[in-house]
């Protein structure tokens, strides 16, 4: 019995983003092409000075240089000269820090909305990781379209 090999599609990283059932930790490549490993924490579509842009709040799984493990990072998300979703990780700390603002404020009304348990979320600090720009690899090069 023959097995059918299922044709790989190529999946943007915004799919993988919005993907709620999606439980893989994000690698993203630095500008060494070390790769680093995080966690999905909040996707937050916040408004700069009338203009809507999507920020992705990541936690670092693997250990990075100047993160704490309590502290996660702000990356906003953009289209590289190929159209493919990139992030870049937000290097002004006022926006960073809205961001935050908003994503505990959306923490805040989902326990508001939930009457059975309070639960507290310790709030990460914002802090900059050190890369400029990354995407999705999940083992292939940056910059290039994943594959599921």
């Amino acid at each position: 019995m023959e097995k059918k090999e299922q044709a790989k599609q190529p999946v943007d990283l915004l799919d993988i983003l919005l993907d709620q059932e999606n439980r893989d930790p994000i690698v993203l490549q630095d500008e060494n092409g070390r790769q680093i490993s995080f966690e999905q924490v909040a996707i937050i579509p916040y408004d700069i000075d009338n203009d809507r842009k999507l920020y992705v709040v990541l936690k670092p799984i693997d250990k990075v240089e100047g993160i704490a493990d309590d502290e996660a990072v702000v990356f906003v998300c953009e289209q590289d000269k190929q159209g493919n979703t990139v992030l870049r990780v937000e290097e002004n700390e006022e926006v960073a820090i809205s961001v935050f603002d908003k994503y505990y404020d959306l923490l805040e009304e989902a326990s508001a909305k939930k009457p059975a348990k309070k639960t507290t979320a310790k709030k990460p600090e914002a802090k900059k990781a050190p890369a400029k720009t990354a995407t999705k690899t999940a083992g292939k090069t940056a910059g290039k379209k994943t594959t599921k």
